[in-house]
């Protein structure tokens, strides 16, 4: 086995690390949204708004993940009521480049994804369409 192999399966690997990052459902999401949709920074209603099917429990705890891993910051204004805005980090436009590469290969090959067969619905989805 040459150490190229080895190293791509070693436990603390680069290839791994970005997989693990890229792993939760929506943290490309929210970084995408952030950056393509909102200019880098945006209250966390309207990013709520522009990411459909997340919930508002799922956002806040995506985005208290990103802060702890330094990809967004969190200011809170002393206004009432609460105003919250997130924004990229310099790390965080970093994992941009990556991110709309992948988007931009999902969008050229949308027949091949549709090739895949259909993925199970997620539950709050699945109530929407089917309330029974």
């Amino acid at each position: 086995m040459t150490d190229a192999v080895e190293t791509i399966h070693t436990e603390n690997c680069a290839p791994r690390r970005v997989l693990e990052l890229f792993s939760v459902k929506w943290t490309s999401m929210v970084l995408h949204a952030l950056h393509a949709l909102h200019g880098g920074t945006c209250r966390t209603g309207e990013l709520q708004r522009s990411l459909p099917g997340i919930s508002k429990k799922m956002l806040t705890q995506s985005l208290r993940e990103m802060e702890r891993d330094g990809l967004v910051t969190r200011r809170v204004y002393d206004v009432v009521p609460p105003k919250v805005e997130y924004s990229l980090t310099p790390l965080g436009r970093i994992f941009i480049e990556p991110i709309e590469m992948l988007y931009a290969w999902g969008r050229t090959n949308a027949a091949a994804l549709d090739q895949l067969g259909q993925r199970p619905q997620s539950r709050r989805r699945q109530r929407a369409i089917d309330p029974d």
